[in-house]
């Protein structure tokens, strides 16, 4: 937890460490059971023996099963490609707090009884993501979430208890988080279309406005869709819900930037998310390009916004306008202690090589034939899914449909992404070579230009 294992040397374990798994049984492809416990793997819960004998065995499984997860843990972060988390990164420091239950509960501008908390690290990390987006000390309110979910669930809360008959407006490609709110809070949503990059389609959005126009918009935006890594067009968004008639008190934008939020700021000539723009929330994820090694993300709204949710809780002597009570107080350390180590400068050399790294990715896949297409702003790589599961496995790459994607981030070097392409490129080979398979082709999904199936070549 403290430490990176990206590049680490470990002592060989013993051959009677490896073990097998339910995975090595399964047919290549799995199904998802919904409503069934699918775990390959089950480490069994039981009672110990009052034998101190027995109690020494017990210490030494458990130390044998750690082990035993800590060689599988290194393996998979060697063949870590499709999902957005940074795994470059060396905490040992802060190895010395592991030993305190840090809670940070309630509002983290407002103490409470609890005194074991890490709030003014909160607040030191809030203070610096104000100043990215451009938000007064006085006129912002947030606090480090547990989950990129978690902001994308506040900010929309947020939007709804301003707006209580508002209807939430979603592209297609947001994150299922978007939807899952609308649920949850039994908000009337529309999906808006999107354009073949996954950004959103202004045209489509300013029409479905149109059809609703007694009633107020709660909109999410995307800095990053998830599959494409799509940005919408903030400038453009707020220019359609004008040309619609909605004045600025008759909408709230939250914009979901859980991994590009993060990126953009650092990108030369890329649009900004500021709150210089009629805009009400922004979240980020604190596990993705950040890099903390357990989930956690900082969601900032306006002020004003916040009292429709806060509310006093004696029990803490505090009040509470978060969706959780208990928060990890570690987190927000773990993020003060990056956000120092790097600054903005260093964000933004990390920021350029994830970039010049997709582009390499994306260029060597289309010399080998491999249709394959690159957002603007984007470190997303959409190519054309592998045939194989056990391949697609192996790599942790995000699938859907006939594409899959990279997400190259600051720990994805030059060096793992030619041994992924050396690998794909063989197991490639083998696929189509006695020709009763086909390259897929995924135009409808990258657009024709992007496609290198036989009908677009």
């Amino acid at each position: 937890m403290v430490g990176s294992v990206e590049n680490e040397k470990i002592q060989e374990l013993p051959e009677d460490f490896v073990t097998t798994t339910v995975d090595d049984e399964v047919e290549k492809k799995r199904e998802i059971s919904l409503g069934r416990n699918v775990h390959t793997t089950c480490h069994e819960v039981s009672e110990p023996d009052d034998d101190d004998d027995s109690t020494g065995d017990r210490e030494a499984y458990m130390a044998s099963v750690l082990a035993r997860y800590r060689k599988s843990l290194i393996e998979r972060t060697k063949h870590h490609l499709g999902y957005p988390y940074n795994l470059d990164f060396d905490y040992g420091a802060l190895g010395q707090l592991q030993h305190f239950s840090i809670n940070n509960l309630g509002d983290p501008f407002i103490e409470s009884n609890y005194g074991v908390h890490s709030r003014q690290f909160e607040v030191g990390v809030l203070d610096w993501f104000a100043r990215l987006w451009e938000l007064e000390k006085n006129e912002y309110w947030g606090y480090i979430t547990n989950c990129g979910t978690e902001g994308n669930l506040h900010g929309i809360l947020v939007g709804r208890e301003v707006f209580p008959d508002g209807i939430l407006y979603a592209s297609k490609d947001s994150h299922y988080s978007v939807f899952k709110a609308a649920r949850m809070y039994r908000m009337e949503c529309v999906k808006v279309n999107t354009l073949v990059s996954g950004e959103i389609d202004c045209d489509d959005f300013k029409a479905k406005l149109l059809c609703h126009k007694d009633k107020p918009a709660i909109l999410n935006v995307n800095i990053g869709t998830t599959v494409k890594g799509a940005v919408d067009d903030l400038d453009l968004v707020i220019q359609k819900l004008e040309e619609a008639g909605f004045t600025h008190d008759r909408f709230y934008i939250h914009c979901d930037g859980a991994l590009f939020g993060l990126m953009m700021p650092f990108v030369k000539r890329a649009p900004k998310v500021t709150f210089k723009k009629p805009i009400g929330s922004v979240s980020v994820s604190g596990h993705k390009f950040v890099g903390c090694p357990m989930p956690c993300g900082v969601q900032i709204t306006r002020l004003k916004h916040i009292n429709c949710l806060s509310s006093n809780v004696e029990y803490l002597a505090s009040r509470d306008a978060t969706i959780m009570g208990s928060r990890n107080g570690h987190a927000p350390i773990f993020l003060w202690y990056t956000l120092n180590r790097k600054g903005y400068g260093g964000f933004q050399k990390e920021v350029q090589k994830c970039l010049e790294n997709a582009h390499y990715l994306k260029d060597r896949l289309r010399e080998a034939g491999i249709g394959a297409m690159l957002n603007e702003l984007s470190s997303t790589v959409v190519f054309e899914r592998p045939q194989e599961e056990e391949f697609v496995r192996k790599w942790q790459l995000a699938c859907q449909g006939n594409i899959a994607h990279v997400i190259v981030m600051p720990n994805i070097t030059i060096e793992k992404l030619d041994d992924f392409l050396s690998e794909l490129l063989q197991h490639r080979a083998k696929w189509f070579q006695d020709g009763k398979l086909q390259a897929p082709c995924i135009a409808s999904d990258v657009g024709t230009e992007n496609c290198l199936c036989a009908s677009h070549k």
